[in-house]
C-alpha cells in the first residue's frame, strides 16, 4: 500500500458544483448551522456518491474527532461486507476502496440481498432499525442506493421523509435528466412508495381511504421537510455510464467479503493459511435459529442450503428454544442486530453440530442466537483457489455439459413491482 502519482485524466476531478457543495456542509458541519447536519446523498448509478462521501468524511475529520455514516446501499457497502445496512463511527481517513477498511459498525443489520426491489417494505424498516440508533450529537452522512428510477425514486422519497435530512446533495450528469430536483416542495406534495405526499393525504380526512399511519423515529415532528438541496454535476470521465465502471461491482463484492475473512488470519507475518485449515467453531443445531432470507426451502432441504454458504450472525431478542435437538427454522426474517458473518464449513448431522468459520471474537458469538441466509455467495477463488486440497471439491464443477437442455445458470425474468396501496401515511397538514 502506497501513493502513486498519477496522471490528471486518472486522478480525482472535483468539479465547480462538487467544492460548492462541500464548502456549505463543512460550514453547516463545524458550527454555523442550527442543530446537527444530517446529510443524504443521493444520486445515479456511477455519478459519484461514493467519492463524494469519503472526501467529505476526510474533510470533515480535520475539523470533527468522528463523523458518522449511514450506510442504506445494500449493493455497494462501504463498511461491511455487502446486503447490509449499517451505522458506523468513521475517526480515520477514508482513503482506499471499501475493502481495505472493513471495521465493525455501531449497528448493523443484514438485509440478505443486493437489491431491495423484491421487499421494499422490509427495507424500510430495516433502515429505521438501524437509523433509531443514531444520538444525533455528531453530524451523519447517509449513501442511498443509485436505484432512481420509476419505483427507486419513490422509495427515495420515502427514505427522505424517514430520516428528515438537513441537507440533499443530488447527483447528477446533466440538470434534472435522471430524476426531479428533490426540493422542499418536491418531497412535500409527491407520493412515495408507501408514503403519501400533502395532496394524497387529503383524501383521508374524506374518509376515503384506510391507512395506517407512518410511525417516524422518536423525537422527529410530522412538519413539512425543510431541507437545503446542493446539486452537484460531477465531471469526471464516464460519469454516469454504469456499464463503463473500472471495476464491476461483483468484483467489489467478492473483495469486501475476502478483506472481512481476511481477520480470520493471525496477525503475525507468514503464510496464509487456506480456510480448511483453520479451526471452526461448533454450534448446537437448537442452540440458533436459522432463515433463508430471498426464497422458500422445504425444511428436509434446508441442510443443503446452509452448507458452504455465507451466513450473517444475529441477535434475535427472543429466546431460542426447541424441545428437539433438531434445527430451528424462523418462519419470518427479522428485524435484529447482526454481530458479522461466518462462512459454514460443514453440517454435522449425526452429532447435530454446525462448523461455523467466523472472525467475530468470542465474547460476541455468545450473543449470537439466529443464523441468516441470503442470496450473498461465497467468492469463487474461495472455494476453488485453496491449496493443499485433494480430489473433488463438494458444490463445485469445471466439467459440465452446457448443451443439456436445462443445464447452465439459472436466469431470472425481472418482473416489473405493481404499485401497491399506500400502506402509511405522511400527513403534514
Amino acid at each position: 500500500v502506497g501513493i502513486v502519482k498519477c496522471s490528471p485524466e486518472n486522478g480525482l476531478l472535483v468539479s465547480e458544483s462538487m467544492c460548492v457543495a462541500l464548502e456549505e456542509l463543512i460550514q453547516a458541519c463545524c458550527g454555523e448551522y442550527e442543530g446537527i447536519p444530517v446529510v443524504l446523498v443521493c444520486g445515479p448509478k456511477s455519478t459519484g456518491k461514493s467519492t463524494f462521501n469519503r472526501y467529505l468524511i476526510n474533510l470533515l475529520l480535520n475539523h470533527l474527532p468522528v463523523v458518522e455514516y449511514m450506510e442504506c446501499d445494500i449493493g455497494q457497502t462501504e463498511f461491511t461486507p455487502p446486503g447490509c445496512v449499517s451505522l458506523s463511527s468513521v475517526t480515520e481517513p477514508v482513503l482506499g476502496p471499501p475493502f481495505t477498511h472493513q471495521q465493525t459498525p455501531r449497528k448493523m443489520v443484514y438485509y440478505g440481498q443486493t437489491s431491495c426491489e423484491q421487499d421494499t417494505e422490509r427495507y424500510l424498516d430495516v433502515v429505521k432499525y438501524v437509523f433509531s440508533c443514531y444520538k444525533k450529537e455528531v453530524p451523519l452522512i447517509i449513501n442511498t442506493m443509485g436505484w432512481v428510477k420509476g419505483d427507486g425514486l419513490l422509495l427515495l422519497i420515502d427514505l427522505i421523509r424517514l430520516l428528515s435530512p438537513s441537507h440533499i446533495v443530488q447527483m447528477d450528469i446533466h440538470d434534472w435528466e435522471a430524476m426531479p430536483p428533490l426540493t422542499p416542495e418536491h418531497v412535500h406534495f409527491s407520493a412515495g412508495l408507501h408514503t403519501k405526499g400533502k395532496q394524497q393525504s387529503k383524501c383521508k380526512q374524506l374518509g376515503l381511504v384506510d391507512v395506517e399511519s407512518w410511525n417516524y423515529p422518536e423525537g422527529e415532528d410530522m412538519s413539512a421537510p425543510q431541507h437545503k438541496l446542493l446539486y452537484v454535476n460531477p465531471e469526471f470521465p464516464g460519469a454516469g455510464a454504469a456499464g463503463e465502471v473500472r471495476v464491476h461491482s461483483g468484483i467489489l463484492h467478492d473483495m469486501s467479503i475476502l478483506g472481512y475473512l481476511g481477520h480470520l488470519q493471525s496477525p503475525d507475518i507468514g503464510a496464509v493459511l487456506p480456510l480448511h485449515c483453520l479451526v471452526p467453531y461448533q454450534v448446537p443445531f437448537n442452540a440458533v435459529a436459522l432463515r433463508v432470507i430471498h426464497t422458500d426451502v422445504a425444511p428436509s432441504n434446508i441442510m443443503y442450503a446452509v452448507n458452504a454458504s455465507w451466513v450473517g450472525l444475529c441477535c434475535i431478542p427472543e429466546e431460542v428454544r426447541c424441545q428437539t435437538d433438531g434445527p430451528v427454522l424462523l418462519t419470518q426474517t427479522p428485524v435484529c442486530n447482526c454481530l458479522g458473518f461466518g462462512i459454514v464449513r460443514g453440517v454435522d448431522m449425526e452429532k447435530k453440530l454446525y462448523h461455523i468459520l467466523t472472525p467475530v471474537p468470542p465474547e460476541n458469538l455468545r450473543l449470537v442466537n439466529c443464523l441468516l441466509l441470503g442470496t450473498i455467495a461465497i467468492p469463487n477463488c474461495v472455494l476453488v483457489g485453496q491449496q493443499g486440497i485433494e480430489g473433488e471439491i463438494p458444490y463445485v464443477t469445471s466439467d459440465y455439459n452446457y448443451s443439456i437442455v436445462g443445464s447452465g445458470k439459472l436466469r431470472k425474468k425481472k418482473q416489473h413491482l405493481k404499485r401497491r396501496p399506500f400502506p402509511y401515511e405522511c400527513d403534514y397538514t
